[in-house]
């Protein structure tokens, strides 16, 4: 029994222990598997913005809006999921339109945790801000037009010439996204109205049409310089969308146009290409893109040319590069949470506690990645949200703090008292807790600036020994705030009282910088900027200012009051040079003088020479400086150029950098650090030297940390990730170079960019230095770190190395697609990516075709990019059902195509093509020159289909060469069969051989004995081949069945057949429903059967990646008319049969059995019979 009490004891003790450890190291009390996204609806539509949390239940789910609680009502409520779903979407003025940022709060036991942003846009078009205008050109030349409108989302723009569609692109014309029209070797043809048509989902907009006149060139034709009459502008591009640069320009003979960048960096080839005669077009834009691309027009075969730049800069959504992590940490002790996030522009972070903001206060401290909770509670138990905010979106990364309660904790500390003991030291002393002092194992004593906000805490651990202590880091003349906090082995005290204490000014650490010009050759204007705090160490009393010239000793000495921040020396001798210095004084004493510093006054000269430029001086880091000066405009013109002196304090000048006129900066590298420098800069023109600038600078030192006891090994180096597939990295790195051979551990740190769980990040371990990280998401970009374990020590983590693993091809359709006619010949396609995670799509690929157009097999295909989820179908012909799908392609394949959905173009008015816009349209058929394009598969089937035929061919003529010789005696015997079986067919109805008797044809396929293909055909029209079917062959006549009168009526068709007639059929295994619908998907199939994901090689030039084959051609083609099903099927050839068709049928037809012939009458053609004996 005792044994079974200390089994349990032990057991619960563990409990009690891990518990808190597994709620850090696997948080997943509460987090988001699916959050809302930017999305952008039609008004009036529905949407559903995502949200589902897990988490240990119950979870509460509520909606923001704008940061305000969302009310549910009859049309705006949540799902049973935590979706917010808005029936109908409002576009009213103010507080009470749907538009705006919505947020999903859920919350359970454990805290509250807030999703990222989404932004809710309605569709919308608004009026031209810019309208195209009227010019004149010369004939030969170039013209150009431009629009410009406001549309969410953006719209698609196309031009009218004269009210007929222009192509978006020829060898003369080019239309670019941005609205702009260019036509080169304007000819008198192109003289007319040209108006700017701009479409989305909301609405299309057309502006004023404005004219083009063409003017007769000149004879002869003059040469012209080149000219760039549309230089690219400056634009701002987010990661992964296009950017458009334009450039055009104009010349006699007409100039050469080519790109480069202004840093010499070669143009990526591979996302770069020219556009019409050109512009510059870069797709799928990095960081790399970014830079000042230049356009140069150059007249061909000379040196003319001329330039225009224009700057790239390419933003970045906010993501995170390091997140909080999940803290236990006892009643009274510090918490801290680092949050690293990047982008451009950079992003703002913002604390969340129970997805509330966290405001500062006197424990609570926030800096710019950081958040220190000091002298915890247990209010303090939450979950806390990192989250990085810019105007490209927001990102989000959550922790959880555990407050961990004691009891029987000590008191606070008592009586703490401070004493200042020189200008940067304070002596501090407490008395011990007045209960359970003799549980203290140590004091912590925590101290920070009183002044200002967010200052950082220091914090001091000592033994249980004393009670007093020395803090001397402090920075002179700063009042400081200091507390004391008791620990024991199970936790910690409160805190103390608050002490405040000022240290003792002190003399200037060092003395200001001078700044030195001349007005005229007779004075010198001394500057300085006030010291710092840290460098004053005290309110700075008074300035004194020594100068002498440098061949006398004798030293001239000004004393100025400690406001004074500048001084004009005058009355002093041209072209002389005078060295100067200063000292800076606090109530304790003055500071340490700063070197002579020398300069030259003007020369006396009636001359006029440059003035002295206005100089500013900025460390970059400890090794440069950033130079940048400005000339005052009256005094920049007749510069030539510059000259920029440098040197180190007390060391010899050099010779100087000549510099352009045009230059107003440079920067100085390769300094050495905490060093002070000298730099003098001057202009010159023809006349000679102007006024010189003189100003000095110190550089700050390069490590600013302070040295630690025992310094952690190297993280580290030379780590490399390369992408193996779609769920797989490998890395490799490199051990650091020191002498220890003990054992090295690695810890591999692997997450998504932007993740927002810290408690998904993977960490693997390993002891070789490579390793391959599997199991990842596809397309997706991971970060990558890696630390060093030795020694019980670890290394910092190594810098962090982005990959992204490959795409996999779509394996869903577009979804939502939607064809909607905006004209009487044009139609506006739209759809959605995929419905699946992670999808990458490079191009989409539209295919649609009228339906005759269809049956034969001639889709026209349209490819838009990846970025482009709509696109006009123009010239579509009035009166005709037209069929539309869509698919998503990329690098990795391409993905199946949609339901095909159908538009039907109204016939109300007469149509008209042109044969211009014929000409230059981008659409493609699987036809060319009139043939059509076979591959080798399809040739296959057409062989088997002949064979196939050609066996059945010679089946039938062998059972109508035997039913010939055998005719009378079969009649016979049939007859007497009929007559002894007539009274067991009474009594046995509902049995088996009557059912055999009447099953419906409709359940049966026949083949097609004369169309030269293997097509299978039922009453319902042609069947497509299944590999999958076994397929039995059976003939039956009359001797096997029983004298029976069959009828068999169906919705679509009625065929009959009498006794004596022979038929040649076969029976599926797997039968096909009775109920099949009568539509034109059960005719043919579903669209979406044959559309698979895989690529054929034999894929003709529409571009449908193979997915329908000269067997599909083949069956389509039976259909015709507007029947929607071959007429073929209305009756079969026999010297017996009987075949009428029913009164639903499309087409009135009639068909009868005369002397051994099958008549057919009726308004359709007949297709080939069927073949019957």
């Amino acid at each position: 029994m005792e044994s079974v009490r200390r089994t349990l004891y032990q057991r619960l003790l563990l409990f009690a222990v891990f518990l808190p450890i597994s709620g850090v190291l696997g948080f997943s009390e509460l987090f988001f598997i699916k959050e809302p996204h930017d999305v952008t609806v039609m008004r009036k539509e529905a949407v559903i913005l995502d949200c589902q949390a897990r988490g240990e239940a119950p979870i509460d789910v509520r909606w923001l809006k704008n940061e305000v609680k969302v009310e549910v009502n009859e049309r705006m409520y949540l799902l049973s999921n935590g979706s917010l779903y808005i029936s109908e979407v409002e576009s009213r003025r103010g507080d009470k339109s749907d538009e705006g940022l919505y947020q999903c709060l859920a919350h359970n036991k454990y805290g509250a945790i807030l999703s990222q942003k989404a932004r809710l846009t309605i569709a919308s078009i608004s009026s031209f801000a810019l309208q195209p205008t009227s010019i004149v050109v010369t004939e030969g030349s170039v013209a150009r037009f431009s629009c410009k409108v406001s549309a969410h989302p953006p719209p698609i723009i196309t031009w009218e010439f004269n009210r007929i569609t222009l192509p978006l692109t020829t060898e003369r014309i080019t239309v670019l996204p941005s609205g702009v029209l260019q036509i080169y070797g304007v000819s008198r043809a192109d003289a007319g109205n040209y108006r700017c048509i701009a479409t989305n989902i909301a609405s299309r907009r057309r502006s004023s049409e404005a004219t083009l006149t063409v003017t007769p060139a000149p004879s002869p034709r003059l040469p012209q310089r080149p000219r760039i009459i549309a230089a690219p502008q400056n634009i701002s591009v987010s990661l992964h969308q296009t950017a458009i640069l334009e450039c055009m320009a104009t010349g006699n003979p007409r100039p050469i146009i080519s790109w480069s960048r202004a840093d010499s960096k070669s143009i990526d080839v591979y996302n770069t290409k020219v556009l019409g005669n050109g512009n510059l077009i870069i797709s799928d834009i990095k960081p790399q893109h970014g830079g000042v691309y230049m356009c140069r027009a150059t007249t061909p075969g000379t040196r003319n040319y001329t330039v225009a730049s224009a700057n790239v800069t390419v933003l970045a959504s906010p993501s995170l590069v390091e997140w909080p992590e999940s803290l236990t940490r006892p009643r009274a002790g510090t918490a801290r949470f680092v949050c690293h996030a990047e982008g451009f522009p950079p992003p703002q972070i913002t604390w969340l506690k129970n997805g509330e903001k966290v405001h500062s206060n006197g424990r609570i401290k926030m800096y710019s990645s950081k958040l220190v909770i000091n002298q915890i509670i247990p209010e303090d138990d939450a979950i806390y949200q990192c989250q990085a905010e810019s105007e490209l979106g927001s990102v989000l990364s959550m922790a959880r703090l555990i407050v961990v309660m004691s009891e029987d904790r000590p008191s606070a500390p008592r009586d703490i008292r401070a004493e200042t003991v020189s200008s940067a030291a304070i002596l501090l002393a407490w008395e011990r807790p007045l209960y359970n002092s003799d549980k203290v194992i140590a004091y912590s004593v925590h101290y920070m600036k009183a002044q200002g906000l967010n200052n950082e805490e220091y914090q001091v651990v000592i033994g249980n020994d004393t009670t007093r202590y020395i803090i001397d880091d402090l920075d002179p003349a700063c009042n400081y705030t200091f507390y004391v906090v008791a620990y024991m082995p199970m936790g910690a005290s409160r805190m103390s009282d608050n002490v405040f204490q000022h240290t003792l000014e002190d003399v200037p650490l060092r003395a200001p910088e001078l700044s030195l010009t001349s007005n005229s050759p007779r004075d010198i204007q001394v500057s300085w900027q006030p010291l710092p705090d840290k460098l004053s160490r005290g309110r700075v009393s008074a300035y004194r200012l020594c100068y002498r010239t440098s061949s006398e000793s004798a030293v001239s000495q000004r004393e100025l009051p400690g406001e004074k921040t500048k001084l004009l020396l005058e009355n002093l001798h041209p072209d002389t040079i005078y060295l100067l210095r200063i000292a800076a004084a606090t109530n304790v004493g003055w500071g340490e003088q700063s070197a002579w510093t020398s300069h030259r006054t003007p020369k006396a000269s009636s001359a006029r020479v440059p003035l002295a430029p206005e100089l500013r001086l900025e460390p970059l880091n400890c090794t440069t400086i950033s130079v940048r000066w400005q000339l005052a405009p009256q005094n920049s013109a007749g510069v030539q150029g510059f000259k920029l002196f440098y040197h180190e304090e007390s060391q010899p000048e050099r010779s100087p950098l000549q510099l352009r006129a045009s230059d107003n900066a440079h920067t100085i590298g390769g300094l050495d650090p905490r060093k002070k420098y000298h730099v003098k800069l001057l202009a010159y023109n023809v006349v000679g030297e102007g006024y010189q600038a003189d100003q000095t600078v110190s550089l700050p030192g390069c490590v600013s940390v302070r040295d630690r006891l025992v310094p952690p090994p190297p993280p580290p180096h030379n780590v490399n990730a390369r992408t193996n597939s779609s769920t797989a990295v490998y890395l490799q790195w490199g051990r650091p170079a020191f002498t220890s051979r003990h054992a090295v551990n690695y810890t591999v740190r692997c997450n998504p960019v932007g993740l927002q769980n810290a408690s998904l990040v993977l960490y693997l371990q390993t002891n070789v230095q490579n390793l391959q990280v599997r199991g990842l998401e596809p397309n997706t970009k991971y970060e990558f770190a890696i630390r060093l374990h030795i020694d019980q020590l670890s290394s910092p983590w190594s810098p962090v190395v982005y990959q992204t693993t490959f795409p996999e091809a779509p394996s869903r359709p577009p979804s939502n697609v939607k064809v909607t006619l905006i004209e009487d010949d044009t139609a506006l396609v739209s759809w959605k990516l995929p419905d699946e995670p992670n999808v990458a799509v490079t191009y989409y690929t539209i295919l649609y075709a009228s339906r005759k157009a269809w049956i034969a097999g001639e889709w026209q295909v349209l490819q838009r990019e990846g970025t482009v989820t709509m696109t006009l179908l123009e010239n579509l012909k009035p009166g005709q059902v037209y069929l539309v799908k869509v698919s998503a392609s990329n690098s990795m394949g391409d993905g199946p195509f949609s339901h095909t959905v159908e538009l039907s173009v109204r016939a109300d008015r007469s149509f008209s093509s042109d044969v211009r816009l014929s000409r230059g349209s981008t659409h493609t058929t699987g036809f060319s020159d009139g043939f059509y394009h076979l591959d080798q598969k399809s040739m296959t089937g057409i062989s088997v289909g002949v064979c196939i035929a050609l066996i059945c061919i010679i089946i039938c003529a062998f059972v109508i060469i035997c039913r010939g010789k055998n005719k009378k005696l079969s009649a016979v015997k049939m007859h007497r069969e009929a007559r002894s079986t007539s009274a067991a067919a009474g009594e046995h109805q509902g049995q088996a051989d009557i059912a055999d008797v009447t099953v419906p044809m409709m359940q049966r396929h026949f083949i097609d004995s004369k169309g030269g293909t293997n097509l299978v055909i039922n009453c319902q029209g042609p069947v497509q081949s299944n590999t999958e079917k076994k397929e039995k062959w059976c003939l039956f006549s009359n001797n096997h069945r029983k004298n029976s009168k069959t009828v068999q009526n169906h919705s679509l068709c009625v065929v009959t057949y009498q006794q004596g007639s022979t038929v040649l059929t076969y029976e599926d295994e797997m039968s096909i429903s009775p109920n099949q619908p009568p539509s034109l998907q059960g005719l043919f199939g579903a669209p979406g059967d044959t559309e698979g994901s895989s690529n054929s090689e034999g894929s003709h030039e529409t571009g449908d990646s193979g997915r329908y084959s000269h067997d599909e051609t083949e069956l389509t083609n039976l259909s015709s008319g507007h029947s929607s099903r071959p007429p073929s099927l209305t009756g079969e050839d026999s010297t017996d049969l009987d075949c009428s068709p029913t009164e639903e049928s499309q087409n009135s037809t009639k068909l009868s059995v005369d002397a051994g012939r099958c008549h057919y009458e009726g308004q359709s053609r007949l297709q080939p019979p069927l073949f019957v004996v």
